[in-house]
C-alpha cells in the first residue's frame, strides 16, 4: 500500500509532493519556512554580528553602532550610514568613519556606520559592497529583530557617492535613502522608481561640480516623477551659501526617511543594470549570465496582466505573490508586445523553498514562480 508523506505545520496538512496550494496554505507555509530560515541564520550569523565584522570574498566590513528608542521584536529599523574619505591613508578614512557614527540620530532604530573595506575613491560602490551589505541586512534581520521593510541607507561625501550608485542597484532592499554631498559619476536614477530618494547638497559645494550636478539631478527626478506620478518620490535641499560641510542641516533627512516603509511588491518596476549587475530585483529574476551593464527592463502589472518591455533575456523568471496578482485566476504575460504566457500559475512549496534559499527576506518571498 502506497504511503503518503505528510507535512504538518501551524494547522496545515498536505501531501509533501503537493504542487497546488491555496493562498492560505501558501502564506502559512511561507511564514513557517521563513521563520525557520531566520532561526537558522540567527545561529549561523550570530558571531559575525556580535563581532561587528563580516568577511566575504577577501573583503572585510566592520562597523560602529548605536541604538535609539524601542520597537517590538521584528519591527526595529536599521540605518546604514556610509562615511566620507576616499583615496588616501587608512587613518584618514578611519577618522571619517569615527565621525560618521556621530552625525545622525533616528528616534528609533539601530544606527550603524560601516568602515569601507578599501581606501579607494569608489570605496562604497565597488562590486564587493552589494553582497556585504546584503549579508549585513540579513544578519541584522535574523539576529537583531530588524524589520526588512524598514532598512535605510545614507552617506556623506564619498558615502554619498555610494548612495547614488547603490540605491538603484539595491532599491529592493531599502525603504528610503539619503545622499549627502556626493557625486553620482555614471549612475542612473531609473532604478529608484520605488525607492524614496533624498538629496542634500551645499550650494557652494563646487568641487567636481557637485552643486551643479545636484541641481541637474533634481530636475531629472522632477521629470521622472512627472512622467510617472506614482514613482520617483524625492526630497531635495540645496543649501544656499553652504560648502561641502552642511553644518548638520542635512539631518532633516532622518525624519523624512523614517516616514517610509519598503513596498516589496510594486506593480511597476524599472530595472536598469549598472556595471555591477544583479540577477534579482523585486519580483524579477534573470539568469546570472543574462545580466549585462546598461540592460533595462520595465515590468508593469495591471490586474492579472504582466507586461515586460526592454532588454528581456531568455529564461526570465517572474516570482509571484497574491500581493501582486490573483493567483487563483489566469495570468497573462506579454513581452515587448507579444503574449508569451496565459494560464494559472500554481502556488508551490518549491517556489517558497527556492526563494528563501536564494534570499531569506520573508517579505520578498513569493508563493509561485513562472519561468518564461
Amino acid at each position: 500500500m502506497k504511503r503518503l508523506l505528510l507535512l504538518v505545520f501551524v494547522g496545515l496538512t498536505l501531501p509533501a509532493f503537493a504542487q497546488d496550494l491555496t493562498r492560505a496554505q501558501a502564506e502559512k507555509l511561507r511564514d513557517k519556512l521563513a521563520a525557520e530560515t531566520l532561526a537558522t541564520l540567527k545561529t549561523k550569523r550570530a558571531a559575525e554580528i556580535s563581532a561587528r565584522s563580516i568577511t566575504l570574498g577577501g573583503k572585510t566590513l566592520k562597523w560602529l553602532e548605536k541604538e535609539f528608542g524601542k520597537a517590538p521584536e521584528g519591527k526595529r529599523s536599521l540605518w546604514i550610514s556610509m562615511h566620507g574619505g576616499g583615496s588616501g591613508p587608512a587613518a584618514m578614512n578611519d577618522g571619517q568613519w569615527e565621525n560618521q557614527i556621530k552625525l545622525y540620530q533616528p528616534k528609533e532604530g539601530i544606527y550603524l556606520a560601516p568602515r569601507a573595506p578599501t581606501d579607494a575613491w569608489n570605496m562604497w560602490h565597488e562590486g564587493h559592497i552589494d553582497p556585504l551589505f546584503t549579508r549585513l541586512i540579513e544578519g541584522m534581520v535574523a539576529t537583531r529583530g530588524v524589520d526588512p521593510d524598514r532598512v535605510y541607507l545614507m552617506g556623506y561625501s564619498a558615502g554619498g557617492d555610494g548612495v547614488w550608485q547603490l540605491a538603484p542597484r539595491m532599491a529592493d532592499r531599502f525603504a528610503a535613502v539619503a545622499m549627502m554631498a556626493g557625486h553620482p559619476n555614471e549612475a542612473s536614477l531609473l532604478g529608484v522608481r520605488n525607492l524614496p530618494f533624498a538629496l542634500f547638497m551645499g550650494g557652494e559645494d563646487a568641487a567636481y561640480d557637485r552643486n551643479k550636478i545636484a541641481a541637474a539631478k533634481e530636475k531629472e527626478l522632477d521629470a521622472l516623477q512627472k512622467a510617472d506620478p506614482k514613482g520617483y518620490e524625492h526630497f531635495v535641499k540645496i543649501y544656499k551659501g553652504l560648502p561641502h560641510w552642511m553644518n548638520g542641516k542635512d539631518a532633516e533627512a532622518v525624519p523624512w526617511m523614517a516616514k517610509h516603509t519598503r513596498n516589496p511588491w510594486p506593480d511597476k518596476i524599472v530595472w536598469f543594470q549598472d556595471d555591477v549587475t544583479h540577477d534579482r530585483f523585486y519580483w524579477l529574476e534573470i539568469p546570472a549570465s543574462g545580466a549585462k551593464a546598461g540592460q533595462k527592463i520595465v515590468a508593469t502589472v495591471k490586474g492579472n496582466e504582466i507586461t515586460l518591455e526592454g532588454d528581456v533575456p531568455e529564461k526570465m523568471t517572474l516570482n509571484l505573490s497574491d500581493e501582486l496578482v490573483n493567483l487563483d485566476a489566469a495570468v497573462t504575460v506579454k513581452v515587448n508586445g507579444k503574449q508569451v504566457f496565459q494560464g494559472v500559475v500554481k502556488r508551490t512549496q518549491a517556489a517558497i523553498v527556492e526563494a528563501l534559499k536564494a534570499n531569506p527576506d520573508p517579505r520578498l518571498c513569493p508563493s509561485a514562480s513562472l519561468r518564461l
